[in-house]
């Protein structure tokens, strides 16, 4: 198709972040501002992100911003539901309730820690959210929801593995949930003050690698009989 009859500003508004073009699709403009959203919260936080750079690295401007996501705000709060969504909707995809319980367990530890591995900008939009004392995160019925289908599942195979006799009886859902998230994102977040204390590079491979054995072998221990 010959854009060459184009104004300037109609060009600019067609291209989006990594010089795909939006073809005047709201669709993937949303998806353009929410990807530039999480990337410039994950950077700099709620008090440090500004929309104009939101803006600028989605390829589009402000009025479209606020049209389809009203403040900053109401932007930030979408940027965190869509990021529990994302791994949430993965979790679900891993069908623990189809394997036995042990094995069940110990893949939700393993999809968790790489998890957090591939996502660094989750963990930092955590690390922003707690610092504001989950301000934003409160207001999300959305998110409660999909907590809710999580720890159901984790509970019916924890109770599984009690009636199968190799999970103690006050194996509860939300203290294994928490020892696979806690082992994961305190590793991760505090790697380059560890890494420095210790002397050991954390993020090496097979520091990772022994890392992740440890996760599995740790959340198991604890609630084996």
């Amino acid at each position: 198709m010959d854009n060459s009859g184009e104004t300037g500003e109609k060009k600019k508004a067609r291209r989006v972040a990594g010089g795909r073009v939006l073809q005047r699709d709201p669709e993937r403009t949303k998806a353009a501002i929410l990807e530039a959203a999480t990337r410039e919260f994950a950077e700099n936080g709620m008090g440090g992100a500004r929309v104009d750079a939101i803006a600028e690295r989605a390829g589009t401007n402000k009025r479209m911003l606020y049209h389809y996501f009203g403040d900053k705000e109401q932007l930030y709060l979408r940027v965190l539901e869509e990021a529990y969504v994302d791994i949430r909707t993965a979790e679900r995809a891993l069908h623990i309730g189809d394997r036995s319980p042990e094995e069940g367990i110990g893949e939700l530890a393993l999809f968790t820690w790489r998890y957090f591995l591939k996502h660094p900008e989750f963990l930092s939009l955590l690390g922003t959210e707690n610092l504001h004392r989950a301000r934003w995160l409160r207001q999300s019925v959305r998110l409660k929801e999909l907590h809710s289908h999580l720890i159901g599942e984790l509970a019916r195979v924890l109770e599984r593995g009690k009636k199968e006799g190799v999970f103690i009886e006050n194996a509860d859902p939300l203290h294994v949930y928490l020892t696979i998230a806690s082992l994961g994102y305190f590793y991760l977040s505090n790697q380059h003050t560890l890494s420095t204390i210790f002397g050991r590079e954390l993020i090496e491979p097979s520091n990772l690698d022994s890392w992740e054995k440890h996760i599995v072998h740790v959340t198991l221990a604890s609630i084996r009989r």
